[in-house]
């Protein structure tokens, strides 16, 4: 049996996120390397440490397009733009929308092999400052006389990567195939709104734990955002059953999916002793970190097979656990999740969703994706504080059918 309080257990000393916005909102040509600074200095802010005692920074990002015209680097960019000593080093991660849970992942090794005592993990993305880019084929490279045309990448994102079905369509047929019907993902997505507005309402989403405001300038002001912009109190059973599917599949809608979101998040963890040294606060204890992948088309169940390798190293099973996140790519993903872990036992099934995403998930919060592994780290984590401690799992899965999972201790 593991000791402990063990001084080599990689801990959480801080995580902290700015708020979401919607595609089109407050955020929508706001740089993700400026999303990513500010959360970056207010995660290090948080501990009172100087940023030079950081040994390491994971970023995650998986959007390539919105920040090419700016630079190639982003995570070097921006550790320097948060005010990193030159010598900082920083690694930019691409695993789909699991890039900040990897961060997690391969910061948690490095300390675990003592090749780092400090680490930052951290990702962010901006869908709505995508360009609309064109091929070098049809510039670069010469165009004959007439227009030239654009591709949209996020249009592509949806529709799926080159020679593989929209991710879309693959979850709404996987979740028939476990089962899971249209009616049972608008439930769960009407209910992800209802369970952000009841944790808001009640503190949780205020600014000072989970959420840093950030400010927006604009002509004549500034716009301090303090929420996330998605959560909808209109979001009803009939308004979702009237939408049609998207990019052909058979369940899945704009209203039972996550919007393209803009966003941050940033976690420092590090080494008991040297928080211990430091005199920090320790708010969780990584457990176990696991990654996981799985055939292109079943996405959906992913979060669960790399949930199960994980609980299957630490002897556990998933009756031990307090609290379940999974993030909302879809409804179509955490049920289907839900459903192989509870062993397709129906009450099984009820059962956990009662402790899963319990203050809302990705569809009413929002998904950019590369910030969101490590926010429903931290938000799994902090319910957890608030409940007085227990165990939490979090799993996210990635396009072509990458997943991450993580299990922390409060």
């Amino acid at each position: 049996m593991a000791e402990k309080n063990n001084p080599n257990d990689v801990v959480i000393v801080s995580a902290v996120r700015t708020p979401f916005g919607k595609f089109d909102g407050a955020l929508k040509t706001t740089l993700s390397f400026d999303l990513a600074i500010k959360a970056m200095r207010e995660a290090v802010q948080r501990t009172k440490l100087s940023p030079a005692e950081v040994d390491e920074v994971y970023y995650g990002t998986c959007i390539p397009a919105e920040y090419a015209i700016y630079t190639n680097v982003p995570a070097r960019q921006i550790t320097l733009g948060a005010g990193f000593p030159d010598s900082s080093i920083s690694l930019t991660i691409d695993r789909a929308c699991c890039s900040s849970m990897t961060a997690l992942r391969l910061g948690y090794q490095s300390i675990k092999a003592g090749s780092a005592d400090i680490v930052v993990a951290s990702g962010a993305e901006n869908m709505g400052n995508v360009p609309l880019i064109a091929p070098a084929a049809k510039t670069r490279w010469g165009n004959r006389l007439g227009p030239i045309e654009l591709e949209d990448v996020l249009f592509e994102l949806g529709y799926g990567r080159r020679g593989f079905a929209p991710v879309a369509t693959d979850a709404g047929h996987v979740a028939i195939e476990y089962g899971v019907s249209r009616e049972d993902q608008d439930a769960w997505a009407v209910e992800s709104h209802r369970k952000w507005h009841r944790a808001f309402g009640e503190g949780k989403f205020k600014v000072g734990e989970e959420i840093t405001p950030f400010e927006v300038p604009q002509k004549g002001n500034t716009l301090r955002l303090e929420r996330d912009e998605s959560p909808r109190e209109d979001s009803s059973i009939e308004k979702l059953s009237k939408l049609k599917t998207v990019y052909g599949s058979p369940t899945v809608t704009a209203g039972n999916a996550p919007g393209m979101n803009a966003g941050a998040s940033a976690m420092m963890i590090m080494s008991r002793r040297k928080a211990e040294e430091k005199g920090l606060k320790i708010l969780g204890t990584i457990e176990c970190v696991q990654a996981a992948a799985g055939e292109p088309k079943y996405m959906a169940c992913v979060p669960a097979l790399a949930i199960e390798k994980m609980l299957a190293k630490k002897g556990l099973t998933i009756d031990d656990v307090d609290l379940v996140e999974i993030n909302e790519a879809f409804a179509a993903v955490t049920l289907v999740s839900l459903k192989m872990l509870a062993g397709n036992d129906d009450a099984k099934w009820r059962a956990l969703q009662a402790k899963t995403n319990v203050n809302g998930g990705a569809i009413a919060i929002g998904h950019p994706v590369g910030a969101s592994g490590a926010r429903i780290t931290m938000t799994m984590m902090y319910e957890l504080m608030r409940r007085g401690g227990g165990l939490g799992v979090a799993a996210i899965c990635g396009g072509l059918s990458q997943g991450e999972a993580i299990l922390v201790r409060v």
